[in-house]
């Protein structure tokens, strides 16, 4: 395993959560989230995203609404010289949806799109890096072996994260 990255939550470490954000008039980017990108696109690390998507299973929004979003927040980071490697979503919830899709293994806090993405990228789990904004992220990086998890508290505390890790490998 070669490669590293750094995983990040989209609704409240991208985007302000703003709740089931589906159209791209209520998605606001989270202020430094274009200058955390770029600091680890610059140190090596392949950025992949791994969001939790309810609202699809809820009936709020349809997987070719989150897909639609989802090509035009794409879109805006290679405006800013930023690529995301991937992205995955659970579109699961354990309340909502058919029932054989409720004890799915990919809504965080189990591991699973970041498994997925381990191995699709022969990513070296101990040298990437989970950022979340809530426990379940944290607990998914930690089931995946993820060498470290940072969890956000505020959206303001996004640009301090390229202060606290250590300088390139």
């Amino acid at each position: 395993m070669s490669n590293k990255a750094v995983f990040l939550d989209r609704d409240g470490v991208i985007n302000v959560d703003h709740g089931y954000v589906y159209r791209k008039e209520d998605f606001e980017f989270v202020d430094g989230i274009f200058e955390v990108c770029r600091h680890f696109q610059k140190q090596g690390y392949l950025l992949i995203v791994v969001t939790n998507q309810s609202g699809i299973a809820r009936g709020m929004y349809t997987e070719a609404d989150f897909q639609r979003l989802t090509e035009w927040m794409l879109e805006r980071f290679r405006e800013e010289g930023i690529e995301i490697a991937a992205v995955y979503h659970c579109p699961h919830h354990p309340k909502f949806g058919p029932e054989e899709t409720r004890d799915c293994d990919c809504r965080k806090p189990k591991p699973g799109m970041i498994l997925k993405a381990i191995e699709e990228f022969d990513i070296a789990p101990c040298r990437s890096i989970m950022l979340g904004d809530k426990s379940t992220d944290e607990e998914a990086g930690i089931r995946a072996g993820l060498g470290k998890n940072i969890k956000i508290n505020d959206s303001s505390d996004i640009i301090k994260i390229i202060f606290s890790l250590p300088p390139k490998d």
